[in-house]
C-alpha cells in the first residue's frame, strides 16, 4: 500500500500567512499537531504519512516558525495565550468541529490552552513530554536564568546567540556523540 501523502498548503490567518501540512481524507477524525520549540511542522514529516491512512492530520508552522510569517511583536503577542488564540483562530478557520491534540514540548504550553478553550471541541489530548518548568532546568538554561534575574542588553545578547542557526544546531545535536550527530539532518536548524 502506498503511503499516504502530505500536502504543503498556505492561509493568511489575521494577516499573517501561515503555513500548514495536511494529510489523510477530510473526513477522518483530525489530529492537531502543534509543534514544539525550536521546531515546526518539520518535524511531524514521517509521522503524519505513518498515520494518514485513517486520520486527518493538520500541522501548523506557528507565527516565527518554519514556513509561517514573522509578524511583529507590536502586532502579534508571543506567548503562550497568543500562540493558544492563534491556534483556536487556525482551527476556526479550517472549519475543525473536533479534533484530537497532540500536546508535545512547547506546544503542549498552548495546546493545553486551546484544550481549556473549548473543551467540547477535543476529542483526545495525547501528552508525550509536555513543556520544561523553572524547577526541572538544569545547566543549559543558565543564560536565560541571568537574564531573568538581570535584563540587560549584554543578556539579551547572550540569548540571541542561542536563537542563531548555530544556538539551534547546538540545541539538536551539541551534546550527541559525532557518531550520532551526523544522522541529525541539518535541516532542524537551518528551518528554525
Amino acid at each position: 500500500m502506498p503511503t499516504p501523502p502530505v500536502t504543503h498548503r498556505t492561509l493568511a490567518l489575521d494577516g499573517i500567512e501561515t503555513f500548514y501540512r495536511e494529510a489523510g481524507p477530510p473526513d477522518a477524525p483530525v489530529v492537531l499537531l502543534p509543534h514544539g520549540y525550536p521546531c515546526s511542522s518539520f518535524q511531524f514529516r514521517h509521522f503524519m504519512p505513518a498515520l494518514a491512512d485513517r486520520w486527518r492530520l493538520l500541522a501548523p508552522d506557528l507565527p516565527g516558525f518554519g514556513y509561517s510569517g514573522t509578524p511583529d511583536p507590536a502586532d502579534f503577542a508571543y506567548t503562550f495565550d497568543g500562540y493558544a488564540g492563534f491556534l483556536e483562530r487556525f482551527t476556526l478557520e479550517l472549519e475543525l468541529e473536533r479534533y484530537a491534540l497532540y500536546l508535545h514540548d512547547y506546544g503542549s504550553q498552548f495546546g493545553l490552552r486551546l484544550a481549556m478553550r473549548a473543551p467540547e471541541r477535543v476529542a483526545a489530548l495525547i501528552i508525550q513530554n509536555g513543556d520544561i518548568y523553572e524547577d526541572a532546568l538544569g545547566p543549559k538554561y543558565e543564560t536565560i536564568k541571568a537574564f531573568w534575574a538581570d535584563p540587560t542588553p549584554e543578556g539579551r545578547a547572550a540569548l540571541a546567540e542561542n536563537v542563531s542557526e548555530e544556538g539551534f544546531r547546538d540545541e539538536f545535536a551539541g551534546e550527541l556523540p559525532e557518531h550520532l550527530a551526523g544522522r541529525v539532518p541539518p535541516d532542524l536548524w537551518t528551518l528554525h
